[in-house]
């Protein structure tokens, strides 16, 4: 699929990024902010734009004799108006922010057993996403995953919330999904926190907001909310080993024989690398390359093959594998369900 039409349409099947669509309480608060202050610069621009045009019209030159305007200078009454006027919008924005920041930026709480809420640790890296899933319900998870962020979705008279802990592995990112919040940014040697909740099931599509090198418009992000059955079955899933099967065996070595071990994690193997993204439960994630490109066998052929030409200066490097070495491999990365 082209790189460009999947930036265009908010990744592989098209889902809206739009902040005028919002799926969450965050988001309603931060577009009816927008709307508002869109609106008052609006007007700001209307009755500024017409006091121009008419002054251009009925002051203009009608020809050789025609009178100068009225010049006036230190009106007391005009410099007070220009000056409360401005003062006082500024002022009217300013409450409405603050009221909005009040309302998107929550404390996190402490994991209680029955409050059905997640806790992730998200990790910027070049150029994709780490999630490091804490807790949900009380409980510990303890397992890792990379770029597709599930959380449970609200439900009727439930609401259910994901509270994230925004790390950076290298530069500065920005973790931004427009439907569920605004915009956070992951700064080195710095913790941020948000808060998402999704009003139902969706995916949910964003991006790095936050120049962060070559492939920064390659970072894209997909947040997966489901209904709390769908969910927590998908946690089950996610917390058990890669799958071993004996007629994957051979492909299987080859996989460890390779520098791929050296940076991928694959729970339950002797790769247990961690700077690059995590393999446990690659084919049940529809994308690869952190949202760039469909996640099927074709793509994932090309990926090992050569991943400059899916997502150019990406830090994966050529290995100028052999036919068989990429076929072998591309065969037990298809095992990892």
């Amino acid at each position: 699929m082209d790189f460009f039409a999947l930036l265009a349409n908010g990744g592989p099947t098209g889902e809206s990024p739009s902040i005028f669509d919002s799926a969450s309480p965050a988001a309603d608060s931060i577009g009816n902010l927008s709307v508002l202050v869109l609106a008052v610069a609006g007007l700001i621009f209307l009755v500024v734009e017409g006091i121009l045009f008419y002054c251009v019209f009925r002051f203009r030159r009608r020809g050789q004799d025609a009178a100068e305007p009225p010049q006036v200078y230190g009106s007391k009454s005009i410099e007070i108006a220009w000056t409360a006027a401005p003062a006082l919008i500024v002022f009217f924005l300013m409450l409405v922010i603050t009221r909005t920041l009040w309302e998107v930026e929550v404390d996190p709480p402490n994991p209680q057993a029955g409050d059905q809420t997640l806790f992730v640790t998200v990790v910027g890296r070049q150029w994709w996403w780490e999630y490091r899933y804490e807790y949900y319900d009380g409980r510990k998870l303890g397992f890792v995953t990379a770029n597709e962020l599930h959380i449970p979705a609200s439900a009727e008279g439930a609401a259910r919330r994901t509270y994230l802990r925004l790390e950076s592995a290298d530069v500065c990112h920005s973790f931004w999904v427009p439907r569920l919040a605004g915009k956070t940014d992951l700064i080195p040697g710095q913790t941020n926190q948000m808060w998402l909740e999704a009003r139902g099931p969706g995916v949910y599509v964003g991006q790095c907001a936050e120049y962060c090198g070559t492939q920064h418009a390659g970072m894209l992000l997909r947040v997966i909310a489901e209904e709390r059955a769908d969910f927590e079955r998908w946690l089950e899933h996610e917390a058990q080993p890669a799958a071993d099967l004996l007629s994957a065996q051979s492909a299987r070595e080859t996989f460890l024989a390779q520098s791929c071990v050296n940076c991928h994690r694959v729970r339950g193997t002797p790769a247990q690398g961690g700077y690059a993204p995590e393999l446990t439960h690659l084919m049940a994630r529809k994308t690869l390359a952190s949202g760039v490109s469909e996640n099927n066998r074709q793509n994932l052929d090309r990926w090992v093959g050569d991943p400059q030409s899916i997502k150019p200066g990406c830090l994966m490097p050529d290995f100028k594998l052999s036919d068989t070495d990429r076929d072998r491999i591309v065969e037990y990365l298809l095992t990892l369900e």
